[in-house]
């Protein structure tokens, strides 16, 4: 009796709910170009989990920001990093793709890849904008680099990094023309009416830090601006619970706090005040204008200060090459800097109709589909190394 091959395997490591996204995306586009018995795992979350993915460590566990606030974490990232690379060296993998964690990801495909095992990498880190000294790390780790900008390929490829531009999922997901109308119906929300999405965050550090500025800068354009409505997502339970004393404190508010649907919640939007990171490409995409703030603490700041090659840190304006939306960030994020910037935001008409067209631009520019772009490029890594996928 002949002996039934074992299943291929394919292990992949996400490290936070951006990641979550794009792991789920690629798994999804595995599902048409892998066997069904083919067996995926590693460390994700949610959305992977959903579409099939075998979680062996929770994806919370590498959620954590920032140089200074991970040092207390260190231990025990760096136990799961070991365990995970000691599991995937005694059975190897047909490929190891780590999704976004950089800090995480490659040294853990540097000691893979030394051990034979075929390593992609999806999203490229910013070297552009900042740390490019990485590309030295990049090049002893990876085999081959899924990038989500188109003009993060050539700057691969000139290191001898292999790289496939893929796009981006979430311009395959939100619509070319956003439903206000009906985003402002599911939620609750007057057609009518000026409504600002407020975004301070999707991590306790993050609301500990902004939350409070955020809710006094609303207050000021509630009295700025005659009835403006609010809506801000909860991304979770414990984010809710935070959140519930700053509501308190700001009764005046006409605040709609939703439980996750953050998407929804700045399609309802007129403009938004948002935290800086992957939910700006999210609020690009979906047309709307916004304000961009953060607030790290101070040493973690000038650290990311001194190594930053641009003058921005959205996405929108990293991918414009230019200021289109405002940034403001650290210290000079004060409730009258905030309101005064969202309240131009919302009643500049001119600004508005600007933003459509440079946003509708970048929007086809990421419409690729990402799914079956990323599939295609990690099944072709396989089967270069002559396993059958």
């Amino acid at each position: 009796m002949a002996l039934q091959p074992s299943p291929l395997r394919l292990a992949m490591v996400a490290g936070e709910p951006s990641g979550d996204l794009l792991a789920a995306s690629l798994l999804g586009g595995l599902k048409s170009r892998l066997p069904e018995s083919a067996h995926i795992y590693g460390i994700g979350g949610p959305r992977m989990i959903a579409e099939g993915f075998d979680a062996h460590f929770p994806m919370e566990k590498l959620t954590v920001r920032g140089y200074v606030e991970v040092l207390r974490h260190i231990p025990e990232i760096l136990g799961i990093r070991n365990e995970l690379k000691r599991q995937l060296l005694a059975e190897p993998p047909a490929a190891f793709v780590g999704v976004d964690a950089p800090d995480f990801n490659f040294a853990l495909e540097h000691a893979l890849r030394d051990a034979g095992i075929p390593t992609i990498h999806f999203v490229c880190p910013s070297i552009w904008a900042w740390r490019g000294g990485r590309i030295k790390k990049i090049a002893k780790a990876v085999d081959h680099m899924l990038c989500v900008f188109p003009f993060e390929t050539a700057l691969l490829e000139k290191s001898g990094v292999a790289a496939t531009y893929v796009g981006h999922p979430l311009a395959d997901e939100i619509p070319l023309v956003p439903d206000t109308a009906g985003a402002r119906r599911t939620l609750g929300l007057p057609e009518s009416g000026p409504v600002i999405a407020v975004l301070p965050g999707s991590r306790k550090s993050e609301i500990g830090l902004i939350g409070p500025t955020f809710f006094a800068a609303m207050d000021l354009m509630r009295q700025r601006e005659p009835g403006v409505r609010f809506v801000m997502p909860a991304a979770t339970p414990a984010i809710r619970e935070l959140l519930r004393p700053l509501v308190a404190a700001h009764p005046l508010l006409d605040l709609t706090l939703t439980d996750g649907q953050s998407q929804l919640a700045m399609t309802a939007a007129d403009a938004i005040l948002v935290k800086s990171g992957t939910v700006t490409l999210e609020a690009a995409l979906l047309k709307k204008p916004m304000v961009i703030s953060y607030k790290v603490p101070w040493l973690t700041g000038e650290i990311m200060r001194r190594q930053g090659y641009l003058p921005y840190v959205g996405l929108p304006n990293i991918l414009a090459g230019r200021f289109v939306v405002p940034e403001i960030l650290q210290h000079f994020a004060t409730p009258e800097a905030l309101a005064e910037a969202t309240l131009t935001q919302l009643r500049d008409e001119a600004n508005r109709r600007t933003l459509t067209e440079i946003f509708t631009e970048m929007h086809h520019a990421l419409k690729q589909n990402t799914a079956q772009r990323a599939a295609e490029a990690v099944a072709g890594v396989i089967e270069a190394r002559g396993k059958r996928v």
